[in-house]
């Protein structure tokens, strides 16, 4: 069993690596054009708290035996972070404001986590505490594809939804959620299982619109979509609208 939840935990780290690099592109894109033109860095910000807390909840003095969610968020913590920094070097003076303000947020809302595990809790409470918190942040994090389903259902389009993204998401979920199951941890389970569920649901519709393409558009490509999930949000609905 061990050595079970051992193999299925390096696979999640393996699946989730991919997805954490799959913006490269785009920020390679920034770093050429020394601008982020259109595009908001708050996902960046929003997913680097829910890799911090469940790296966090990972380690052995909070809970035993989940050392590789530490290193798996860890890693994304630190390439989120450098995502986030390159927002702040590069975005416009009001967007720059916005990034910084919203970074010290995270960063205080971490602080403010492990300070509270560490003094004001003391094993078991230590560990529901910590658990609990990472799940919730993970779980609001795994509703961000709900929008690019609600999208896929309307246009009836898979082309801002690449397979090999919606994969990724179906394996990591899958494979943490698995992770959690063997482990009897409802803290990683519970979030994984609805990222493996809407990893899933990502598939079929892939499958089901797969061969449809809206008139006058060309296909979207892995890249263009990562740059489509960072748009500003009033440029999102203002595109859905039109």
């Amino acid at each position: 069993m061990d050595f079970l939840r051992f193999f299925v935990g390096i696979f999640g780290n393996a699946s989730a690596l991919f997805l954490f690099l799959a913006p490269v592109m785009l920020f390679k894109r920034i770093i050429q054009n020394r601008s982020t033109e259109e595009f908001s860095g708050v996902i960046y910000i929003l997913t680097l708290l829910s890799r911090l807390l469940p790296a966090w909840y990972g380690l052995p003095f909070v809970s035993p035996w989940n050392v590789l969610l530490s290193t798996v968020n860890g890693t994304g913590a630190v390439i989120e972070t450098m995502y986030v920094l390159t927002f702040i070097v590069l975005a416009p003076k009001k967007e720059k404001l916005k990034i910084v303000g919203l970074f010290a947020f995270v960063l205080a809302v971490f602080s403010a986590v492990v300070v509270i595990s560490l003094f004001a809790f003391h094993g078991k409470p230590r560990m529901l505490f910590c658990g609990f918190t990472a799940a919730v942040f993970s779980i609001f994090m795994y509703g961000s594809p709900l929008s690019i389903i609600r999208m896929v259902i309307k246009t009836k389009s898979v082309e801002h939804m690449p397979f090999l993204v919606s994969l990724l998401v179906f394996l990591c979920g899958t494979s943490w959620f698995i992770f959690g199951l063997l482990g009897r941890d409802p803290f990683v389970a519970v979030p994984n299982g609805m990222g493996s569920a809407l990893g899933a649901i990502q598939l079929l519709l892939y499958f089901i619109y797969r061969d449809s393409k809206s008139a006058c558009e060309r296909p979207t490509t892995q890249e263009e979509s990562v740059e489509m999930a960072a748009r500003k949000p009033h440029e999102l609905d203002a595109n859905n609208a039109a």
